[in-house]
Order: structure tokens, then C-alpha cells, then sequence
């Protein structure tokens, strides 16, 4: 029997309809499968999840990343809700040996920044490198466009309110020693101190201040991008300390100790540098200092070499580098803080922590010197972390709050310290002009036969700083003879990224002594590595080196490092120690009688007539912009194209990255801003 089945135009439309939903509904199904597949193959994960301190490593797995490539990035974010663009750092995933393989893992030490952190993985293709998007140094910050994986979030055990950052002060008085640390919340803290581990029964109260986004003068330090909660600065001060003692102190679960000051000490022991900065591990916004590490390592080696000795720090400006993106100073108290729970930590501003185009004191022959150095802080940060003595200060002009810490000094043992500010007004006339003349005149010179002045920028220096020339003509004019006329034993500057010695100076001119001559340093060479060049020769011929030394010039060297100081009520003594292998390159004694007794020079070094300019000539300035400008261009495009590929300028730390002495011509490292 056959049966026969009707179909109308109605029916026959329905059944196309069905048949095509179902196809449509199955096209979904299998697209949504097959996308839900391909973006569940990249996964990143983290263990453990909770780090009980700054320090303290994560390790960082992915795995099911699809044809890797080498632009492939994992993001740290913090807070972990941040935007893409707003990360506080990355590496890329071929620093995993592993990665080609589209699985890795990378371990990183953290630091506390009282919130929680996330890690995002991300594809970038070389199509995608924004030429207008670079970092400090030109190089292309990595696109976001292409999530593949984002982990859980990353906590601190100890929660965001344990104090850290721990880092000592001279208090005015000479029996006190003030501590600084970081917190989560504004808590009233009290420190515990006394003269034994089970014997803290002393308490002094910790004061909590802060600042905010609103007090930061312009970008990166106000952007959402370069802004992170700094958290609550306290402030406690340890009171009538015996000179010479250990004491003990806690406000947190670890017990630290140092020696308190001795203003009678028979020897004066003091470790000095500027432009340290710190070192990150990971890449971000701004070129960090993988050289710190090994400064801070061989400091630290002196430190308990000492036993119970007392020393200090001194770190004369360009402090953290952090140029406005804010958990980069986290990143260098927590660096430093083995050393600075020590021993007293102290520091002049420069021109990165301060210098902003607002900036209420700008001559109009500082146009060149005075910029946006400080990435918008405007000293805010550097005035609120550290609490130096003295109460100097001066208005910003802005809704920040007043500058500190500018100029100051203390006694220890037999030497007077003053530290003092390039950054601000030091002409005749002014405030710390006044207090400089006033200090160097009451100094007794029974007690601190020795004067030792701080400051960042250098009154004099052979390397091709040709920004700052005015400046130093300026310093000359004002500032050298108040050095003279009281008798500086030795005058420190940082900012070049060098170490050199000179003669007892006065007026560009060798003395034979340093009563009246003091004797210059500087010692920037603490950790930035952006070298500038040696002043070079006018009209250069073949045969002769390029960047001769002048006699003035005792020693200099492109090598990293700090100094040493020790003095007692005969001598005063300071080293120069390298990095690369921890040994003295370089000493300068200094009798009370007024003698000045060095290492010779190097005879294979040339050199020039002791008349020879060091200060620098402001009419030469126009030429030398001219020049500035072509070896900048040069250096940016040659950097693009470098840099880059071979994101070679962090490298490991433990890497020899210092410059031999006696080859002049090798000297040329990196000519740009310090």
C-alpha cells in the first residue's frame, strides 16, 4: 500500500525554517566549543598563593599557550583589578627555557605593596609594536589586545597592615634615633627598644602620616598609570640612648638592633655614594639598577665586618628613580632595608626626586638645568619616607606639601656632616645659604677637626655635563667660598654616574692642602648606569685621546662602587670599593695638619694643564646642544632598533658590567641625561 504524503506551502516553509534553526543552533554549539577549547588550552597559575613578606618568590606556570612567540608577555598587576595598560611590570615568557614548547614558568620575588597582585598572560605580534608607545628608555611597552590567561590572585599573609620598610635616622637630639617603616593603615603603632632582645622595655609612639594622589604635580606621578597607595608613613623616635650601645627594637615580629650614635666616638665609620636606585624583577615603565644589588652587597659584607662599630649611610640624591611611578620607592625600601634597620640611612634630595616644571625656584639660567626630572613627585614622596634632622623646608607652590629634608647636619665622632640642596635656592642671600654659613662657622673644630659637605649636583666634575654648567658656575661663585673660608675638609657630590677624585680645589686651581682647598669627589656610582661621556678634548687630532684628564682630575673611573669613610681625630681616610669585586681601587687621606696624601696617578693616563677649565663656560653651551641633540637622535633610533630585540641592558646583576681605567677610549658608554 502506498502512502502518499501532502505537503502544503505552509508545511514545506516550516520544515526549511526547522532545518535551518538546527543548523544555525549546531554551527553555535560547535563554534562556542571550539572557541571555549582554544581559550581554556592557556592557563597560568601561581603557588603558593599567599607570601608571608616582601621578598618572598611566587612561582608563575602557564601552560597551552598556542604557537608561542617571543613577544608573548606575562603582566604583574597590583591591584589585581587594574586595566591591561596598568601593570607595574612584565617578562616576557622566553625568559622560561621551556617556553617554545607553549608551557613555562617563571619565579619572582615580590614586594609588599599592601594590595593583592594578579599575573595576565598576553599575545603580541610584531604588527602590533606601537613606535609612539615606549618606555624610559624607546623601547615599545608590549600591547594588550590579546588576553590568553589570567591567574588567581596573589596575597600576603601577614595581611597589608604589618609595618616594613623599615629604615633608621639620626634624631636632632644626639640621643635619640628615630625609625621610619610602612603600613597598610593609620593604627596607632608603638616600637618597643632597650639594650637586649628580652629586654625591650622601653616604648616610644609611632606618628602616621600619608600622602595622595592629589599632592603629586603632574605626570606619570598623578596618572592613574603611575599612581599606587603609598600607604602610612610612621614616625617614631627611640629616646635617651647611650652612646655606643646596642639596642634592640621591634614593632613588628622581627626583632632589629643598632648602635646608637656616639658623638665622642675615637672613629668615625661611614658609607657614602649617590644615584643608587634599586632593582626590579621584572621590566617596567623606567630603567631600574641591577648594580644596587651588588652595592648594597658589599656594604652590608663591611656592616658586620664591623661587630658592634657604629657607621652610617649617606646617599647624596637620585634615590630610588622612581620618577613618578610610586611602588617603585616600595621596591627600594624594601631593598634597602637590611642595611638601613641598621644603621642610619641618610640622604639629600636630587634633582629625581624634585625637579618639576612648576618648580617655584627656576632662574632664568637654570632653564636647561631644572626640568620634569622628578616624573611629577615634586619631592613629595622623598619628604614623607625619610624624616632627616633639622626642620628645613620650603614651599612648593602647589597643593603639595612643603619640601624637607633639604639641608642639615649632625656631629659624629670627629667629623661634622652637612648635607645640603642643589635642587633648591642656594645663592647669597637665601635661606639655606644663611644656614650653610652659620653651620660652617659654629662647627668646633677641637671635637670634628673634619667638615664633610653633601650635595647632589657637582661643583665640579670633567665629565661632559654640559646641562648643568651654569649651575656649577654658580656653586663656585656662592657656595665655594663658605668652603674656603671655614676650612671643608672634603666636599661629595653625586649625579654623574661616575667616580673621580680631584686635587684640594679652590677656584679650579690645585692647593697643596685641604685647609682651604677642600678636596672634591664625586660618587654617583652607585647603581644608575647611564654613564655620560668625559668632557673630550677641543680640536681633536689623531694620535691623542679623545677625553684627556685633566691634572685637577686625580682618579676617575667609569667603574660601580661606593666610598668608605673612616676617620679618626688625626686622619680622615676614604675609599673607593668596586663593585665587581669588592676590593679598595682608590685612596685619599686627609691629616688634620691639612695634608692630603693619594695614590699616584696612573702613567698611562694622559692629562692636561692643571689650568684647564672644570667648571664649564655658559657660551659653549649653544655648540654643545647642537651636538647633544644629533647624538641624541642618533642614540633614540639606534636604541629602537636595538633595544628592543635584544632587551639586553638589565641582563643578570651578577654580570661584569664595570669599565677599565686606563683605557680612555673605552670610556664611551651612554651619553644622556643623569
Amino acid at each position: 500500500m502506498r502512502t502518499i504524503i501532502s505537503l502544503t506551502p505552509s508545511s514545506v516553509v516550516a520544515s526549511i525554517a526547522m532545518v535551518v534553526n538546527l543548523s544555525f543552533l549546531l554551527l553555535l554549539l560547535f563554534v562556542s566549543t571550539f572557541v571555549s577549547s582554544a581559550n581554556a588550552k592557556a592557563t597560568v597559575s601561581i603557588s603558593p598563593k599567599t607570601l608571608n613578606r616582601s621578598g618572598d618568590s611566587v612561582a608563575i606556570k602557564w601552560s597551552g599557550v598556542e604557537s608561542p612567540s617571543d613577544l608573548d608577555w606575562l603582566g604583574i598587576y597590583s591591584p589585581p583589578n587594574s586595566p591591561h595598560d596598568h601593570f607595574i611590570g612584565y617578562k616576557l615568557l622566553n625568559a622560561s627555557s621551556t617556553w617554545r614548547s607553549g608551557s613555562g614558568s617563571i619565579s619572582l620575588p615580590l614586594t609588599n605593596i599592601r594590595s593583592n597582585y594578579s599575573f595576565r598572560i598576553f599575545r603580541w605580534t610584531q604588527s602590533e609594536i606601537d613606535p609612539k608607545h615606549l618606555d624610559h628608555d624607546q623601547n615599545p611597552l608590549p600591547g594588550t589586545k590579546h588576553l590568553l590567561a589570567e591567574s588567581e590572585e596573589l596575597s600576603f599573609g601577614s595581611g597589608v597592615g604589618k609595618p616594613e620598610q623599615i629604615h633608621l635616622a639620626f634624631e636632632d637630639k644626639d640621643n635619640g634615633m628615630r625609625v621610619t617603616f610602612v603600613a597598610g593603615d593609620g593604627e596607632e603603632r608603638f616600637v618597643r627598644y632597650g639594650e637586649g632582645k628580652e629586654r625591650l622595655g622601653n616604648s616610644a609612639p609611632a606618628r602616621g602620616v600619608r600622602y595622595e594622589r592629589e599632592h603629586m604635580c603632574n605626570a606619570p606621578a598623578n596618572t592613574t598609570i603611575g599612581w599606587r597607595d603609598p600607604g602610612w608613613i610612621f614616625y617614631a623616635v627611640m629616646k635617651n640612648l647611650n652612646g655606643g650601645v646596642r639596642y634592640y627594637y621591634q614593632g613588628w615580629s622581627e626583632i632589629h638592633s643598632f648602635i646608637a650614635r656616639d658623638v665622642y666616638a675615637e672613629e668615625t665609620i661611614a658609607f657614602m655614594f649617590g644615584d643608587m636606585g634599586c632593582a626590579t624583577p621584572y621590566t617596567t615603565f623606567i630603567r631600574t639598577q641591577d648594580e644596587s644589588i651588588s652595592t648594597l652587597k658589599w656594604i652590608l659584607r663591611d656592616i658586620e665586618a664591623l661587630g658592634d662599630k657604629p657607621a652610617l649611610v649617606s646617599h647624596i640624591g637620585d634615590i630610588s628613580y622612581a620618577r613618578g611611578y610610586s611602588w617603585v620607592w616600595d621596591e627600594f625600601f624594601a631593598q634597602i632595608e637590611p642595611v638601613a634597620s641598621r644603621v642610619p640611612y641618610h640622604v639629600c634630595i636630587g634633582n629625581h626626586e624634585y625637579d618639576f616644571p612648576a618648580q617655584p625656584w627656576k632662574p632664568d639660567w637654570a632653564a636647561w638645568t631644572y626640568g620634569n626630572d622628578g616624573g611629577g613627585e615634586c619631592g613629595v614622596p622623598y619628604s614623607m619616607r625619610f624624616n632627616m634632622p633639622g626642620n628645613s623646608s620650603e614651599p612648593t607652590g602647589t597643593k603639595a606639601p612643603p619640601t624637607r629634608n633639604l639641608y642639615y647636619s649632625y656631629d659624629v665622632g670627629s667629623v661634622h656632616f652637612v648635607y645640603i640642596s642643589t635642587e633648591t635656592n642656594f645663592l647669597k642671600g637665601g635661606r639655606q645659604y644663611e644656614f650653610v654659613k652659620r653651620d660652617l662657622e659654629s662647627v668646633d673644630r677641637e671635637n670634628t677637626p673634619f667638615v664633610v659637605v653633601q650635595g647632589h649636583r657637582p661643583m665640579y666634575t670633567t665629565s661632559n655635563e654640559v646641562r648643568d654648567a651654569m649651575i656649577r658656575q654658580k656653586m663656585v661663585e656662592h657656595l665655594e667660598p663658605l668652603f674656603v673660608e671655614n676650612d671643608v675638609t672634603l666636599a661629595l657630590w653625586g649625579h654623574v654616574h661616575r667616580y673621580e677624585r680631584f686635587c684640594p680645589m679652590r677656584n679650579n686651581t690645585c692647593g697643596k692642602l685641604w685647609r682651604g682647598s677642600p678636596v672634591h669627589l664625586v660618587i654617583g656610582m652607585a647603581g644608575q648606569d647611564w654613564q655620560p661621556i668625559w668632557e673630550p678634548r677641543p680640536n681633536h687630532h689623531p694620535g691623542l685621546p679623545i677625553f684627556p684628564q685633566p691634572e685637577q682630575s686625580m682618579y676617575r673611573t667609569g667603574e660601580f662602587g661606593y666610598t668608605r669613610l673612616v676617620a679618626n681625630k688625626e686622619k680622615l681616610t676614604v675609599s673607593f670599593v668596586g663593585n665587581h669585586d669588592g676590593e679598595v681601587h682608590d685612596t685619599v687621606e686627609m691629616l688634620v695638619s691639612g695634608e692630603v696624601i693619594s695614590g699616584s696617578k696612573e702613567d698611562t693616563v694622559n692629562t692636561v694643564a692643571a689650568s684647564a677649565t672644570l667648571v664649564g663656560k655658559a657660551e659653549s653651551n649653544v655648540s654643545w646642544y647642537v651636538k647633544g641633540a644629533g647624538l641624541m637622535v642618533m642614540g633614540v633610533l639606534l636604541g629602537f632598533i636595538i633595544g628592543f630585540f635584544t632587551k639586553g641592558k638589565k641582563g643578570s646583576s651578577s654580570g661584569t658590567r664595570w669599565i677599565p681605567v686606563k683605557n680612555e677610549e673605552t670610556w664611551y658608554w651612554r651619553s644622556e641625561s643623569t
